[in-house]
């Protein structure tokens, strides 16, 4: 019995933010044995499978007040844990490890039914509102952001940060990148997370001219979904949907320019990245400008509200930075402070001090 890989299940849907501290942490823990929960028509659906078994269940999330429409919801939620118990039960797991989002309500409901322990990772600075509810349910609850301990006051609160992909800690990070920009010219990197980013893309599309002026190379993640995305044509100006090899670029960059997501937060703390920071002003709980806060205090960015920006504010305050590159590389060296760089193995070393005793 003592060779028999130990069973885990892994409740992560939806975003990049939800998805990769997961896998991460499944990198981890090859000794084990894992599937993975999901949702049918979500990312997980094209990153999971090449690596993991992956089960789907149809929830969803409320997303206003209690009505007809919330009915339907709930009835879906009680067949959902219906669905996880009989998973959970086939599958022999021995437990579940989730990272929020609403698919973490059935997995923690139907896990604890069954008597098994459960670890909830939190990334964010104000842990969201399914985690403030099923936070005390769990066997511990694993914190990006050492802060959120203050809104969690009934759970186990363990601060291990927060995972990034392989790509950022395994070399990766030093390769050379396939882009057209010189040695030496000071870059921006822009990108706006996995959602709403055309409102930074149109600003900094109506700012940089000043930044070209100035010599600065502009590598623009736009994203998928913003129609003038190639409106821009300049030689020191590079416009692509998405980059993969994001830990080299970040890296290169001598500022970014992004929303304040928990996860890419990560990834410009571990690269020492100086940011200028615009929060989301539509996430849940405003969130994001609690994580934002955050880095701000800290000296490592500088945020901006989207509320409050125009075209000159945004201009003039990254020239102002990018006119100060000791100020630059004292900003990288406080984000790299915040940094966890070793926070997936302390995310899997909690994983298995729960499952395993």
């Amino acid at each position: 019995m003592a060779n028999v890989p130990i069973r885990l299940l892994i409740a992560a849907s939806g975003t990049g933010g939800h998805l990769f501290p997961a896998i991460a942490l499944a990198q981890k823990l090859p000794d084990y044995q894992i599937e993975w929960l999901g949702v049918p028509d979500r990312l997980e659906t094209q990153l999971v499978p090449k690596q993991y078994p992956l089960n789907t269940i149809a929830v969803e999330g409320f997303q206003q007040g209690f009505g007809l429409s919330s009915i339907r919801i709930l009835g879906k939620l009680a067949l959902s844990i219906i669905e996880v118990r009989r998973i959970l039960k086939q599958g022999n797991f021995q437990g579940v490890f989730t990272t929020g989002g609403y698919i973490a309500g059935p997995a923690v409901i139907a896990a604890r039914s069954l008597g098994l322990p459960v670890v909830f990772h939190e990334s964010n600075a104000l842990p969201g509102k399914v985690t403030r509810f099923f936070g005390p349910w769990c066997s511990a609850v694993a914190l990006g952001f050492e802060v959120a301990a203050k809104y969690l006051p009934r759970a186990k609160n363990v601060y291990v940060g927060t995972p990034v992909r392989a790509q950022f800690l395994d070399g990766a990070i030093d390769a050379p990148l396939d882009l057209a920009i010189p040695d030496g010219v000071p870059l921006i990197v822009v990108f706006g997370g996995s959602q709403g980013a055309i409102a930074i893309n149109k600003l900094v599309r109506e700012s940089a001219k000043a930044w070209f002026d100035a010599g600065i190379y502009v590598v623009h993640l736009t994203g998928d979904r913003d129609p003038e995305a190639d409106s821009l044509k300049h030689p020191q100006y590079i416009a692509l949907p998405f980059y993969n090899n994001m830990a080299a670029l970040l890296q290169r960059a001598s500022l970014a320019i992004s929303r304040s997501g928990a996860g890419s937060l990560t990834e410009l703390a571990v690269c020492r990245t100086p940011a200028v920071l615009i929060p989301y002003p539509f996430a849940a709980e405003d969130h994001q400008s609690y994580n934002a806060d955050v880095f701000t205090k800290a000296g490592a960015a500088l945020t901006l509200k989207q509320s409050e920006l125009t075209t000159e504010v945004l201009q003039n305050n990254v020239l102002n930075l990018l006119q100060s590159p000791q100020e630059l590389v004292k900003m990288g060296d406080k984000a790299y402070a915040i940094a966890v760089p070793d926070s997936a193995e302390k995310l899997a070393q909690l994983v298995r001090e729960v499952i395993e005793t």
